[in-house]
């Protein structure tokens, strides 16, 4: 099973610049995707419902902001948008479907802002993000979570560390719910098989940067360590262009 996450960053702006021969490319299961910025009625029949993929929105409740999809070639067993708390639904940041494997999350993590005005905000969002893997974990069942964190957890997933101690992705709150999350038995599956620098999502629109390869790496598939046993590979994308990330995947026995 194949599995793709990208923060396309409009996904009307992406369509523009050739997301569906992308995904047309893939051959994926699944695609998801994450700050849509759109409403569904917005868009055209050809991006809503790419090659007959079932498709699935969560979209905010402001126009043009955050927002996640997700595309199936099989129909999930169960759908459910939003985490269960307001404050988190009405930006449109998590949709869950649910397979007969596994409970798949796609998720758009807030960013805590260059003033650090939404850390409270993010942290909240990533502990309850937390327990509902939890609590399917609980229920004895296989979780996957997948979308861009707006987090670099590790020196070696940016590559300006020393120069990012307390900008947003990088500050240490940040970084320490990542540390206890990956503690708690939930592996990321591109690092565990590739331990090597230069590895990123991510990068500034800035001219240039992308090009020398200044970048972070954001985007993540994770799963529950029982389920690791499945993963048969997990990959970046780093030279697919149409937004300032770039899709990861990762793909199951």
């Amino acid at each position: 099973m194949k599995l793709l996450s990208w923060n396309v960053n409009g996904i009307r702006a992406c369509h523009r610049n050739g997301f569906i021969d992308w995904f047309a490319a893939q051959d994926a299961d699944v695609v998801c995707i994450q700050e849509t910025k759109a409403q569904p009625e917005q868009l055209e029949e050809g991006v809503l419902r790419p090659l007959g993929y079932h498709a699935y929105w969560h979209s905010a409740g402001k126009k043009g902001y955050s927002g996640v999809a997700t595309y199936c070639r099989r129909r999930p067993q169960k759908v459910i948008e939003g985490i269960g708390e307001s404050r988190f639904d009405r930006e449109g940041r998590v949709l869950i479907t649910e397979f007969r494997g596994f409970a798949l999350v796609n998720a758009y993590f807030p960013n805590t802002q260059r003033d650090h005005a939404r850390l409270r905000y993010k942290l909240e969002f990533c502990r309850a993000v937390r327990r509902r893997l939890d609590a399917y974990r609980a229920q004895g069942r296989n979780v996957v979570l997948c979308g861009d964190h707006n987090i670099a957890h590790r020196e070696i997933d940016l590559a300006r560390p020393k120069e990012n101690l307390n900008n947003s992705g990088f500050l240490p709150q940040e970084r320490r719910w990542m540390e206890g999350f990956t503690r708690a038995g939930y592996v990321d599956t591109f690092r565990s098989r590739c331990d090597e620098p230069g590895h990123y999502t991510w990068w500034s629109q800035r001219y240039g940067v992308r090009q020398k390869n200044i970048g972070w790496r954001l985007d993540y598939f994770f799963v529950n360590r029982e389920l690791e046993r499945r993963v048969r590979d997990a990959f970046i994308q780093p030279e697919v262009r149409g937004s300032d990330h770039c899709p990861v995947g990762l793909v199951l026995r």
